[in-house]
């Protein structure tokens, strides 16, 4: 019983940390990653489709993507999705491709984009310690209820805590790896 509880809370905040992984892709730095592009939604015959959904999309060089789309109808779509999302990039297309430049990023740009990924940090640190609240909630109602012993229950919550840190920890170590990302000339 106080396994699966602690194997549970674990595996929770484990997709917690992939969750806010998956997050810190989506902010820009300098140079260009597709993953930036995951965000954005084309309004496609009606139908609101994600962007990776429609076009293949690749980084030739550092400071710019190239989005192929497979339907070569709905590139004024992907365009107008482009412009209205809140990347900051100046599409332009050949009729066949649409390139995505990236320019340089100012130092006032990276201090925003660093404060943008404390607060993605911290809703992970918080869902992390939701997680542990959950657990910790559980196990005391099992001590409660006396299916464990309170030996047990103190040893388990424990266990719940150790779990909190190590994934605080590890949200804490990309959010570093990220500034320096971002702040990097």
């Amino acid at each position: 019983m106080i396994d699966e509880i602690v194997k549970d809370a674990e595996g929770r905040m484990k997709k917690a940390v992939a969750a806010t992984q998956t997050e810190f892709t989506t902010v820009r730095t300098g140079r260009a990653s597709a993953s930036i592009l995951d965000r954005i939604v084309v309004d496609y015959y009606g139908a609101p489709t994600p962007l990776n959904q429609l076009a293949n999309v690749t980084a030739p060089e550092p400071q710019l993507l190239v989005v192929h789309p497979w339907d070569k109808s709905c590139i004024e779509a992907v365009q107008k999705a482009i412009l209205a999302s809140d990347l900051g990039l100046t599409p332009s297309t050949d009729g066949t491709v649409i390139r995505l430049p990236f320019p340089p990023l100012t130092e006032e740009r990276r201090v925003e984009l660093v404060k943008v990924v404390k607060r993605i940090c911290e809703e992970g640190r918080v869902a992390v310690r939701n997680i542990r609240r959950d657990a910790n909630d559980h196990l005391k109602s099992e001590e409660k209820n006396h299916e464990i012993s309170r030996d047990n229950e103190e040893r388990a919550l424990e266990k719940v805590q150790k779990l909190t840190d190590k994934y605080v920890a590890e949200i804490d170590h990309m959010l570093e790896r990220k500034e320096q990302e971002i702040m990097e000339v």
